[in-house]
């Protein structure tokens, strides 16, 4: 068994794809109107349109997540949260070094979604 992809249900897949493709500094591949995906080496992040879980009677429902972060590793932490621009109701922790040495970033993207912009400590 691989992972291979986490996937957001939205009702607003254009908003939380132009929020990705901010954070990402990638457009996202867009194979459907109701779909849009950011592939990377180890995982894919996978945008979905309500329309497409339809048949699951309700089972997915946007923008309720409160227990995964959504983590994307930077070279510079503060740079990429400065580059958001983002309303102090977004920011969940301004860039912080953490006890175990990574620096991070947490912020909500449109659907209230935690995302951790973050960097590993390097070797001195």
């Amino acid at each position: 068994m691989s992972f291979t992809s986490i996937r957001i249900v939205t009702d607003d897949l254009d908003g939380l794809v132009a929020f990705y493709e901010q954070v990402t500094g990638r457009q996202a591949e867009r194979p459907a109107p109701v779909f849009a995906q950011f592939s990377g080496p180890g995982a894919n992040l996978a945008i979905a349109s309500t329309e497409t879980v339809a048949m699951l009677d309700g089972a997915l429902t946007p923008a309720t997540n409160r227990s995964v972060f959504i983590e994307f590793e930077v070279a510079d932490v503060d740079g990429a949260f400065a580059g958001l621009g983002l309303a102090d109701d977004d920011v969940v922790l301004e860039p912080t070094t953490m006890q175990w040495g990574n620096r991070s970033a947490l912020v909500r993207d449109p659907d209230g979604n935690v995302v951790n912009l973050f960097s590993k400590p390097t070797a001195e």
